[in-house]
Protein backbone atom coordinates (compact mmCIF):
# COMPACT_ATOMS: atom_id res chain seq x y z
CA UNK A 1 0.00 0.00 0.00
CA UNK A 2 1.46 3.57 -1.04
CA UNK A 3 2.20 6.23 1.87
CA UNK A 4 1.59 8.85 -0.63
CA UNK A 5 -0.81 11.29 1.14
CA UNK A 6 -0.48 9.72 4.75
CA UNK A 7 -0.77 11.98 6.98
CA UNK A 8 1.81 11.72 9.62
CA UNK A 9 0.13 10.78 12.96
CA UNK A 10 0.39 12.95 16.26
CA UNK A 11 4.03 12.61 17.43
CA UNK A 12 5.88 14.10 20.62
CA UNK A 13 9.63 12.76 20.70
CA UNK A 14 13.12 13.90 21.91
CA UNK A 15 15.33 15.15 19.93
CA UNK A 16 19.33 16.65 19.99
CA UNK A 17 20.28 20.05 18.22
CA UNK A 18 22.83 22.29 18.99
CA UNK A 19 24.36 20.91 22.07
CA UNK A 20 20.86 20.76 23.18
CA UNK A 21 17.75 18.40 24.17
CA UNK A 22 14.83 19.45 22.73
CA UNK A 23 10.80 18.57 22.20
CA UNK A 24 9.78 18.28 18.98
CA UNK A 25 5.70 17.48 18.15
CA UNK A 26 3.67 17.09 14.95
CA UNK A 27 2.97 20.84 15.59
CA UNK A 28 6.52 21.61 14.88
CA UNK A 29 6.01 20.08 11.03
CA UNK A 30 2.84 21.92 9.79
CA UNK A 31 3.27 25.10 7.71
CA UNK A 32 6.22 23.89 6.33
CA UNK A 33 8.27 21.34 4.35
CA UNK A 34 9.82 18.29 6.41
CA UNK A 35 12.23 15.72 5.22
CA UNK A 36 12.14 12.85 8.10
CA UNK A 37 15.46 10.93 7.25
CA UNK A 38 15.23 7.64 9.03
CA UNK A 39 18.71 5.53 9.61
CA UNK A 40 19.33 2.27 11.16
CA UNK A 41 21.44 2.97 14.27
CA UNK A 42 23.77 5.70 15.54
CA UNK A 43 27.64 4.72 15.68
CA UNK A 44 27.19 2.62 12.34
CA UNK A 45 29.38 3.31 8.58
CA UNK A 46 27.20 4.62 6.14
CA UNK A 47 24.84 6.52 8.14
CA UNK A 48 27.42 9.30 9.13
CA UNK A 49 28.09 9.89 5.36
CA UNK A 50 24.53 10.15 4.78
CA UNK A 51 24.20 12.49 7.75
CA UNK A 52 26.93 14.77 6.68
CA UNK A 53 26.28 14.85 2.99
CA UNK A 54 22.53 16.56 4.63
CA UNK A 55 24.36 18.64 6.91
CA UNK A 56 26.71 19.71 4.05
CA UNK A 57 23.50 20.80 2.08
CA UNK A 58 21.40 22.02 4.94
CA UNK A 59 21.15 26.03 4.17
CA UNK A 60 19.83 24.97 0.64
CA UNK A 61 17.15 23.47 2.30
CA UNK A 62 16.78 25.92 4.53
CA UNK A 63 16.34 28.44 1.60
CA UNK A 64 13.88 26.02 0.24
CA UNK A 65 11.60 26.48 3.49
CA UNK A 66 12.57 22.66 4.47
CA UNK A 67 13.77 21.57 7.92
CA UNK A 68 15.42 18.22 8.11
CA UNK A 69 14.95 15.42 10.87
CA UNK A 70 17.03 12.91 11.09
CA UNK A 71 15.73 9.61 13.11
CA UNK A 72 17.14 6.67 14.49
CA UNK A 73 15.61 4.07 17.31
CA UNK A 74 18.17 5.42 19.51
CA UNK A 75 17.63 7.57 22.16
CA UNK A 76 18.54 11.61 22.19
CA UNK A 77 21.47 10.62 24.48
CA UNK A 78 22.62 8.28 22.18
CA UNK A 79 22.71 11.01 20.12
CA UNK A 80 24.71 13.44 21.87
CA UNK A 81 27.36 10.88 22.59
CA UNK A 82 27.77 9.77 18.90
CA UNK A 83 27.67 13.90 18.08
CA UNK A 84 30.24 14.74 21.03
CA UNK A 85 32.68 11.14 19.29
CA UNK A 86 32.41 11.78 15.60
CA UNK A 87 33.87 14.61 13.91
CA UNK A 88 31.04 14.17 11.02
CA UNK A 89 28.50 14.16 13.20
CA UNK A 90 29.56 17.24 15.33
CA UNK A 91 28.95 19.23 12.54
CA UNK A 92 25.04 18.33 12.49
CA UNK A 93 22.75 21.40 12.98
CA UNK A 94 19.16 19.60 12.54
CA UNK A 95 17.42 17.96 14.63
CA UNK A 96 18.07 14.67 15.11
CA UNK A 97 15.18 13.00 16.76
CA UNK A 98 14.89 9.98 19.05
CA UNK A 99 12.57 7.24 18.50
CA UNK A 100 13.51 4.79 20.81
CA UNK A 101 9.45 3.98 21.42
CA UNK A 102 9.90 3.14 17.63
CA UNK A 103 6.62 5.12 17.31
CA UNK A 104 7.82 7.11 14.20
CA UNK A 105 9.16 3.97 12.47
CA UNK A 106 6.04 2.53 12.54
CA UNK A 107 4.35 5.28 11.97
CA UNK A 108 6.63 5.59 8.51
CA UNK A 109 6.60 1.88 7.88
CA UNK A 110 10.07 1.25 8.21
CA UNK A 111 10.35 -0.39 11.57
CA UNK A 112 12.43 -3.49 11.08
CA UNK A 113 10.71 -5.46 13.77
CA UNK A 114 13.09 -7.87 14.86
CA UNK A 115 16.51 -6.02 15.38
CA UNK A 116 13.70 -2.37 16.45
CA UNK A 117 16.14 -0.85 13.76
CA UNK A 118 14.82 1.68 10.85
CA UNK A 119 15.22 1.17 7.72
CA UNK A 120 17.06 3.75 5.05
CA UNK A 121 13.44 5.45 4.51
CA UNK A 122 13.56 9.18 3.01
CA UNK A 123 9.95 11.06 3.34
CA UNK A 124 9.04 14.59 1.98
CA UNK A 125 6.24 15.69 4.15
CA UNK A 126 4.19 18.40 3.20
CA UNK A 127 2.96 21.45 5.24
CA UNK A 128 -0.31 19.76 5.35
CA UNK A 129 1.49 17.06 7.31
CA UNK A 130 1.37 14.52 4.26
CA UNK A 131 3.88 12.28 2.55
CA UNK A 132 4.39 13.75 -0.93
CA UNK A 133 7.46 11.97 -1.41
CA UNK A 134 9.47 9.00 -0.09
CA UNK A 135 11.61 6.16 -1.01
CA UNK A 136 13.29 2.97 1.10
CA UNK A 137 16.83 1.98 0.79
CA UNK A 138 18.40 -1.41 1.25
CA UNK A 139 20.69 -1.08 4.52
CA UNK A 140 24.14 -0.68 2.59
CA UNK A 141 23.14 1.60 0.22
CA UNK A 142 23.63 5.44 1.07
CA UNK A 143 21.50 8.27 -0.08
CA UNK A 144 22.16 11.54 -2.15
CA UNK A 145 21.19 14.79 -0.24
CA UNK A 146 21.54 16.55 -3.75
CA UNK A 147 18.58 14.60 -5.46
CA UNK A 148 16.88 14.90 -2.19
CA UNK A 149 17.03 18.58 -2.51
CA UNK A 150 15.83 18.26 -6.08
CA UNK A 151 12.75 15.96 -4.92
CA UNK A 152 11.62 18.61 -1.95
CA UNK A 153 11.80 21.17 -4.56
CA UNK A 154 9.53 19.39 -7.22
CA UNK A 155 6.90 18.63 -4.65
CA UNK A 156 7.08 22.22 -3.47
CA UNK A 157 6.46 23.25 -7.27
CA UNK A 158 3.69 20.74 -8.11
CA UNK A 159 1.91 21.51 -4.84
CA UNK A 160 1.90 25.10 -5.56
CA UNK A 161 1.31 24.59 -9.36
CA UNK A 162 -1.26 21.84 -9.52
CA UNK A 163 -1.75 21.72 -13.33
CA UNK A 164 1.99 21.25 -13.55
CA UNK A 165 3.95 18.56 -13.72
CA UNK A 166 7.94 17.98 -13.38
CA UNK A 167 9.51 15.81 -15.83
CA UNK A 168 12.65 13.37 -14.94
CA UNK A 169 15.89 15.23 -13.47
CA UNK A 170 13.65 18.74 -13.38
CA UNK A 171 15.14 21.42 -11.53
CA UNK A 172 13.89 25.04 -10.34
CA UNK A 173 12.92 27.15 -13.18
CA UNK A 174 13.35 24.12 -15.86
CA UNK A 175 10.55 23.61 -17.88
CA UNK A 176 7.37 21.60 -16.24
CA UNK A 177 4.35 19.43 -18.17
CA UNK A 178 0.87 20.98 -18.51
CA UNK A 179 -1.36 17.03 -18.79
CA UNK A 180 -3.84 17.69 -22.06
CA UNK A 181 -7.05 16.37 -21.02
CA UNK A 182 -7.22 14.87 -24.36
CA UNK A 183 -4.35 12.94 -23.33
CA UNK A 184 -5.60 12.08 -19.31
CA UNK A 185 -8.63 10.99 -20.89
CA UNK A 186 -7.28 8.42 -23.23
CA UNK A 187 -5.50 6.90 -20.22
Amino acid sequence: MSLINKEVADFKVQAYQNNDFKTVTKADIMGKWSVFFFYPADFTFVCPTELEDLQNNYAKFKAVGCEIYSVSCDTHFVHKAWHDHSERISKIEYPMLADPTQALAKDFEVLIEDSGLAERGTFVVNPEGRIAAYEINAGNVGRNADELLRKVEACRFVHEHGDEVCPAKWQPGAKTLKPSLDLVGAL
